[in-house]
């Protein structure tokens, strides 16, 4: 998971919880402040019935019934009773509703004074009354209909906003966080493009309070050191290069004019011409260390349009001054955007070089020297395929198969340094293009140079 999306859904996620507390508690608080408010209510009720029984003497128990029947404050289905100090009933509201009460509820009446509990759907509060001469006990029960309607809409409501304002909190924190880590995902952008070849990329800044334009600040610094560091790399593989061609073209010279003078000796030339060939190596593994100092140059490449097929030609050609018996199969699949696909802009001199070591490569393990060669198009992008019959690489070998020095089992006993396929992966990725090894049968070798 992204750190914008771990940061949006933790902050959601909090919002939620805090809401969904925030909305419980207030239901909570409203259910408590109804039970009150409605216990009281039944206790003003029934002190006013003992009230108007004990204190009025022209009220009796019908003409209570008549007031508590026409009663503006009546509750819903109240049932009333009162007991006297025998806990004999004395009075009985008409409804219909039923009190389930005991002698020890009236007990425990007299012992705390009151009492409020939950009889099924009815709420029962009980009251203990005394006087100088007698002692009253009263029940009143009731259903709150209207302030649980009350809750119910209140729950409903917390419900729908809850739901609602939560959805619209994940949006919102996800568009915000998105805008706040634009300038983290543009800064991204940029070093994900980052390579050998454009290290003078840098990131813009517009001051050194963000923390993300800080970090671009110290990333720009760094990439100047790693720049002067690398070029300084560069310069010192190209020029120790250069400086060793000079005294390995003359050791050269002079070997191959000891060795065509007559009075050498015929054990002394077959001495030179082994030393000779180690020269000659060592001067073909400087060549390539100096076309890899060059390669990673900017100047490498140029916008000049090439033919593909013409370089192909005269990688060929040149591939068969020096292995004369090596037969190379030609075929070019025809399509309609092929001619399209043939120009292709860059350095004439390294694709020659690139496509001149692939050919190369299957030349040297090739086990019947002979390589096929296609030129077809995929989806508008330009294939150039080299297929060889030999011994084939590991899956392990080939995922370093385009690393510097890298040579597989099957190239025991072949000359070579490793460096062929670096310098043509190099050279590739210069040119916007890319390499792919692969085996599509059993002791088959194919390179597919791909170009976008």
């Amino acid at each position: 998971m992204t750190l914008k999306n771990r940061i949006s859904l933790l902050v959601s996620l909090l919002f939620t919880i805090l809401f969904g507390l925030a909305s419980t508690v207030i239901f909570v608080l409203y259910s408590n402040f109804r039970k009150e408010e409605f216990r009281d209510r039944l206790e003003i009720k029934a002190l006013s019935n003992i009230k108007l029984l004990v204190n009025v003497k022209e009220v009796d128990d019908q003409l209570l019934k008549m007031i508590d029947q026409n009663s503006i404050n009546k509750l819903y289905d109240e049932k009333t009773l009162v007991f006297d100090s025998h806990f004999k009933l004395i009075y009985s509201s008409i409804d219909d509703a039923k009190i389930n009460w005991s002698v020890d509820d009236l007990k425990y009446l007299k012992k705390h004074k009151t009492f409020f509990k939950q009889q099924g759907d009815y709420e029962v509060y009980g009251v203990f009354y005394d006087t100088k001469d007698r002692d009253f006990y009263a029940l009143i029960s009731a259903t709150d209909d209207y302030g649980k309607r009350k809750l119910l809409f209140l729950r409903y409501t917390l419900i729908i906003s809850y739901i609602f304002f939560t959805c619209i909190c994940w949006v919102l924190t996800s568009l915000m966080v998105k805008k706040a880590m634009n300038p983290l995902s543009i800064f991204h952008q940029k070093i994900k493009n980052i390579n050998e070849n454009n290290l003078d990329t840098r990131v813009e800044s517009k001051s050194n309070k963000n923390e993300i334009d800080l970090i671009a600040n110290e990333f720009n610094f760094m990439m100047d050191r790693i720049e002067v560091s690398y070029q300084k790399q560069k310069e010192f593989t190209a020029h120790a290069s250069h400086e060793l061609r000079t005294p390995l073209s003359r050791i050269t010279s002079q070997i191959e004019n000891t060795i065509a003078d007559p009075e050498t000796s015929s054990k002394g030339k077959t001495f030179l011409n082994t030393i000779l060939s180690d020269v000659n190596h060592l001067s073909e593994l400087i060549h390539s260390l100096l076309v890899l100092s060059k390669i990673d140059t900017k100047t490498s490449a140029n916008d000049e349009i090439q033919r593909m097929d013409e370089i192909l030609f005269s990688a060929i050609e040149n591939l068969n001054k020096t292995f004369p018996d090596f037969v190379i199969l030609f075929e070019i699949k025809e399509s309609d955007n092929l001619d399209t696909a043939l120009e292709i802009k860059g350095n004439k001199n390294l694709l020659e070089i690139a496509v001149s070591n692939v050919l190369k490569n299957a030349c040297v393990y090739s086990d019947n020297k002979q390589a096929k060669v296609k030129i077809n198009t995929q989806e508008d992008h330009l294939v150039i395929s080299v297929l060889n019959t030999g011994k084939t690489l590991s899956e392990n070998e080939q995922k370093n198969l385009f690393q510097p020095f890298m040579r597989g089992e099957n190239s025991k006993g072949t000359y070579g340094f490793g460096l062929g396929l670096r310098i043509v992966n190099r050279i590739l990725i210069l040119h916007n293009a890319k390499i792919r090894y692969s085996v599509p049968v059993e002791k088959t070798n194919l390179f597919e140079l791909i170009f976008h």
